[in-house]
């Protein structure tokens, strides 16, 4: 959705783990709103007095005003929909009696993406150990909102500057990652990936780069089969298709600018495989993106850095890049109402 005046996509962004640094970075997103970026209508969830509480002890000129639908931003003001938190937020203590207030702004911005009222979702970091402190299994922000859309499948992507990296597995230990890793679930990732290339990113034909899982690509099968047995096969078929894949790559060497050059993103195996490069390139503006869900969703590539909260030394970066591409999806897919968009 846009804004009254029909430009700026309107972004929600949940401010996360209260007693981290994401309050204090969604106050700064009141430098986003006076940059020349890319147009975005931002609106915090958050509690109210919470962030107001941090602006105090920070220092931080800006105005809290109440969210209301069809109002226009304005300098030194940013807007918030209030949610109530569950107890008082100390910077770097978290406690797990905040746990639902956290799963709330994360519902309240899906409830708002799916009916219009916001065009996308950037969100600001969670304390995965908190939370399930407080009884609440939770591995994630991208498992809960595909739990909570219904989405069988989603792909974690990572994108910092000109590098975007997707995962066949996420979190899961090194010696379950092979299992995982099965002509079916490989391809139905490739799917999802190259559908929001596509729609997401605006790329007609996109090129994406396939690693394999073993040292060399298996060297043949010398040093493990499962580029010959799974991932070989799975790329012949979607070639069949029209799309564009080249692998499976030896991954040591499918992170240097000749080989990149010839892609649009990555498919590494797991989660270190492709992160690790990323992070080097990008860390502290690099973003997550959710594939596979039926709305827009960023986030930053960091954590909840407790031991930053309060000092006001957070890098504000990647929240800001994160609201960035949010803004730029949701204006492709505004430019594309009636197409296919998922």
């Amino acid at each position: 959705m846009a804004d009254s005046a029909g430009i700026a996509p309107i972004v929600a962004v949940t401010s996360g783990e209260p007693a981290g640094v994401g309050p204090e970075l969604c106050l700064r997103l009141i430098e986003y709103q006076a940059s020349a970026r890319p147009p975005a209508r931002i609106v915090i969830l958050g509690d109210k007095n919470l962030l107001a509480a941090r602006a105090r002890l920070l220092g931080a000129p800006v105005e809290l005003r109440d969210w209301r639908a069809g109002t226009l931003a304005e300098p030194g003001v940013l807007d918030v929909l209030h949610v109530a938190a569950d107890a008082e937020a100390t910077p770097g203590k978290p406690t797990p009696s905040n746990s639902r207030y956290v799963l709330r702004l994360l519902d309240r911005a899906l409830a708002g993406c799916r009916s219009g009222e916001f065009a996308a979702m950037a969100t600001a970091p969670v304390h995965k150990g908190v939370i399930n402190d407080a009884g609440i299994p939770f591995t994630g922000h991208t498992e809960y909102l595909a739990e909570k859309t219904h989405t069988a499948r989603v792909v974690m992507m990572l994108a910092g500057g000109n590098l975007r990296v997707a995962l066949a597995t996420t979190h899961l230990p090194l010696r379950d990652v092979p299992a995982a890793i099965t002509r079916e679930s490989l391809e139905q990732t490739l799917r999802i990936l190259h559908a929001d290339m596509r729609r997401k990113y605006g790329i007609a034909r996109p090129r994406i780069l396939v690693a394999g899982l073993n040292p060399h690509a298996g060297e043949g099968g010398y040093l493990g089969d499962e580029e010959i047995t799974v991932i070989g096969p799975t790329l012949e078929k979607l070639r069949g298709e029209g799309l564009l894949l080249t692998g499976p790559l030896p991954a040591d060497t499918l992170f240097t600018p000749p080989v990149l050059a010839r892609g649009d993103c990555v498919l590494a195996m797991y989660h270190d495989q492709g992160l690790t490069a990323l992070k080097y390139a990008t860390f502290g503006h690099g973003i997550n993106v959710t594939l596979g869900l039926p709305v827009i969703r960023t986030s930053v590539d960091h954590g909840t850095a407790l031991e930053l909260a309060g000092t006001g030394r957070a890098d504000p970066g990647s929240l800001f890049t994160a609201v960035d591409e949010a803004a730029r999806m949701a204006g492709r897919r505004q430019g594309n109402e009636g197409g296919d968009w998922a």
